[in-house]
């Protein structure tokens, strides 16, 4: 019997794609993947889940509200978290992603579920240099609101037996952060970046769907923390020339070092926070998952970005 599945975040960027992961994963006749959504009776546009080729039991449940989650679980074998609050708003990052993991993962302990499977992120780690680290060998040491509540709702799994999941950059259908805040940076510095060979770790988001899904279902895949993104890390300068041969814009300019472009950016904090944050490693190594849970980690960055080029191209043109 196939295993019944319960998928926060099903709206999202990666939850869309874990949706989908999770259909293919229980074959022809699986029973339907239960979303949970703040808002039911407003389906996200532009298909996914509830696109109508399978069928989805939908119910409600919003992760500010405990009481609201009471039985969403019932008869549930896994639950895969993808559900987050991204921003600066402190409160409202504790109250969805600390305090809504804590209530969820209760919930799930009550209804007797197997397993719970959070997507977290390696921002929990802090500022780097992150040099080939494994998973339990960095102290976690989060700098912003969104990643301390995230690194609180990770403790809640853990300590529930879980999986925690901490993918870096997160490409491909959905992103609206990583390649178009490459593509604003090259934008602002008309010019791409030379001899900067800081290593970063990427995941095409399939392939990450995939990962969370086979935390769910295959018992190969110990509890605990695991790095799930391409063994193969990018350096910083590979990443903007490819990101500027596929999306642009026109670099006017020779490559700067590192020091030039600090100066072209002067006076703009946002830009050289990812300035900074490009200049050091952040790779984080692979701890067997992808063999382990027997998963394709996808074919690396240049080829996986070529495959999401037409969304991407469409997202920036709006």
């Amino acid at each position: 019997m196939s295993a019944r599945i319960l998928v926060t975040g099903g709206s999202g960027f990666v939850g869309r794609h874990v949706v989908a992961a999770a259909r293919e994963a229980q074959g022809d006749t699986p029973p339907p993947v239960r979303l949970a959504l703040r808002d039911p009776a407003s389906p996200p546009p532009g298909g996914g889940p509830l696109d109508g080729t399978a069928p989805v039991d939908v119910v409600r449940a919003d992760l500010t509200d405990a009481s609201s989650l009471r039985g969403v679980c019932a008869g549930v074998d896994v639950v895969l978290h993808c559900a987050s609050h991204v921003g600066d708003d402190e409160r409202l990052t504790a109250a969805v992603n600390d305090h809504g993991t804590r209530a969820l993962v209760e919930e799930a302990t009550r209804a007797g579920v197997a397993r719970v499977v959070y997507v977290s992120t390696a921002a929990v780690y802090g500022r780097g240099p992150f040099t080939g680290v494994l998973p339990g060998e960095a102290p976690l040491a989060p700098a912003s609101p969104t990643s301390r509540s995230r690194a609180a709702a990770e403790r809640h799994v853990l300590d529930a037996g879980g999986v925690v999941l901490r993918p870096h950059l997160v490409l491909g259908a959905g992103d609206r952060w990583v390649v178009p805040g490459l593509v604003a940076l090259l934008g602002l510095l008309s010019a791409g970046l030379k001899g900067c060979a800081a290593r970063h770790c990427v995941v095409d988001v399939r392939a990450l769907a995939r990962a969370v899904v086979a935390a769910g279902l295959s018992e190969r895949v110990p509890a605990g923390v695991h790095h799930v993104n391409h063994p193969d890390p990018v350096s910083s300068s590979e990443l903007l020339d490819t990101v500027a041969d596929r999306l642009g814009p026109r670099l006017s300019g020779a490559p700067l070092d590192l020091d030039e472009a600090r100066t072209r950016l002067a006076g703009q904090p946002r830009a050289l926070h990812h300035l900074g944050m490009l200049a050091v490693d952040h790779w984080f190594a692979d701890d067997g998952f992808w063999a382990g849970a027997g998963v394709d980690p996808g074919a690396g960055f240049a080829p996986s970005l070529a495959e999401h080029t037409s969304w991407y191209r469409q997202f920036l043109d709006r």
